[in-house]
């Protein structure tokens, strides 16, 4: 393992998992006017169902649904960095390659992992798609792809 990529790894799976759940929870206040804890207690009934997530009495399934959030961030982010070494073309364009993942992890998230879970699959609402595709783009694709330039170029110069 090259210096300093699990370091680099976890730092910035912490930072793209920060800006992806602070910005679904402002763009979820913004529409709904909700408490946006409920992006949390929605994201742990991927795993305990509708039932028990939403369970007011259940003061743990926000920690849980931000714990399962963060693991999912760390796992997009690793494979990103696994991709960024094998796919040369990842670091020719770093705006087309955020945008480019920020797609394809909404692409994923939506037709092949949540599907696979309790919430089973949902239709796509374009509006919403297109605004979390967005989220997607600046707070996981963007960063990363700047980020993995930064540390693998400067592994270059070391």
């Amino acid at each position: 393992m090259k210096k300093g990529l699990l370091k680099t790894i976890l730092l910035a799976g912490f930072l793209v998992g920060s800006l992806d759940i602070l910005a679904a929870m402002a763009n979820f206040y913004i529409q709904t006017g909700k408490d946006p804890i409920i992006v949390l207690r929605y994201i742990a009934r991927a795993v305990f169902g509708k039932e028990a997530a939403y369970d007011e009495a259940n003061s743990l399934m926000p920690v849980w649904g931000l714990l399962f959030h963060f693991i999912i961030a760390f796992c997009w982010t690793t494979l990103f960095f696994l991709l960024y070494l094998r796919l040369k073309l990842m670091s020719v364009n770093r705006v087309l390659t955020g945008i480019v993942y920020g797609v394809f992890i909404w692409a994923m998230m939506t037709r092949v992992v949540v599907p696979l879970t309790s919430l089973g699959p949902s239709p796509i609402v374009w509006k919403q798609a297109f605004i979390a595709i967005g989220i997607l783009i600046l707070a996981i694709g963007m960063p990363l792809s700047f980020i993995a330039y930064r540390y693998y170029n400067g592994l270059k110069s070391a």
